[in-house]
C-alpha cells in the first residue's frame, strides 16, 4: 500500500472497504486533529486495515445487525494525535482523554503493535438505539453482558454519556469489562467468578425492547 502523501493516496485510503458496512475514512475523524491541525494518518496503512477489518468484521458488523446502526465517536488516533492529547490530559486540560501513546498501542493507535507484538484496534462508539433505553433507566450492563456472552471482543470501557463505549478487537483477546457508569470498576475479567457462563438474564427483553 503506497504512502499516505498526497489528497489522491488519503483519498483511496479513505474509501477502502473494511466491512459489508463500515469504510476506513468512517474511523479517521478526530476532535484533537481537527482543532489543532495535527494530521490523523497512519504510518503504516496496511496495518491500520488489516486491523479496522477484524475490527468491523467480528465486532461492529455482528452488533449493527442485531441493534441497529452504530455512531463512531473516536476510533484510530495517530501517534501523534494521541501523544498531544495524552501530554494536555496530563496537564489537567478539560475534555482531553487520552492514555499514553505505549498504552494505546494496539488499541486506539491501530497502526503500532503492542509492547507483546500482537494487533489490535478500538472504537468508541454509540449504539443510539440503546442509547435511548439508557436514557430512560436500561442498566448499561445488559448490552455488556450481551456483547460478552456472542461476540469475541478484547475489552469495553463504558462511559455515562449515552452509554458510549470503547470496544476493542484484539489478536490476543483480555475479555474485561470496565465502566465509569455506576457501579464503576471492572465488572468482569479472566478469574471472577461471573466471568463464565451464560449472562442471559441481564439482557432478556433487551432485543424486543429496541
Amino acid at each position: 500500500m503506497r504512502t499516505l502523501k498526497s489528497v489522491a493516496a488519503l483519498d483511496d485510503f479513505g474509501r477502502i472497504r473494511l466491512s459489508k458496512s463500515f469504510y476506513m475514512r468512517d474511523f479517521l475523524y478526530s476532535e484533537i486533529a481537527n482543532l489543532h491541525g495535527i494530521p490523523n494518518i497512519p504510518d503504516d496503512p496496511a496495518l491500520c486495515v488489516e486491523v479496522g477489518a477484524r475490527l468491523c468484521e467480528n465486532l461492529l458488523e455482528p452488533l449493527q445487525e442485531v441493534f441497529g446502526r452504530i455512531a463512531i465517536r473516536s476510533a484510530y488516533r495517530s501517534p501523534a494525535v494521541n501523544g498531544f492529547g495524552n501530554e494536555r490530559q496530563n496537564e489537567g486540560k478539560a475534555g482531553y482523554t487520552c492514555a499514553s501513546n505505549e498504552a494505546n498501542y494496539a488499541s486506539h493507535i491501530w497502526d503500532r503493535r503492542d509492547v507483546d507484538g500482537h494487533m489490535g484496534a478500538t472504537a468508541c462508539i454509540v449504539i443510539p438505539a440503546f442509547a435511548d433505553r439508557f436514557e430512560a433507566g436500561m442498566d448499561w450492563r445488559a448490552l455488556a453482558w450481551w456483547i460478552h456472552d456472542h461476540l469475541p471482543y478484547s475489552s469495553m470501557y463504558f462511559f455515562p454519556k449515552r452509554a458510549a463505549f470503547n470496544l476493542s478487537w484484539h489478536e490476543q483477546p483480555k475479555r474485561v469489562i470496565k465502566s465509569y457508569i455506576a457501579p464503576q470498576g471492572c465488572l468482569t475479567k479472566p478469574g471472577m467468578a461471573n466471568h463464565s457462563g451464560s449472562h442471559a438474564e441481564w439482557y432478556e427483553g433487551l432485543i424486543a425492547s429496541l
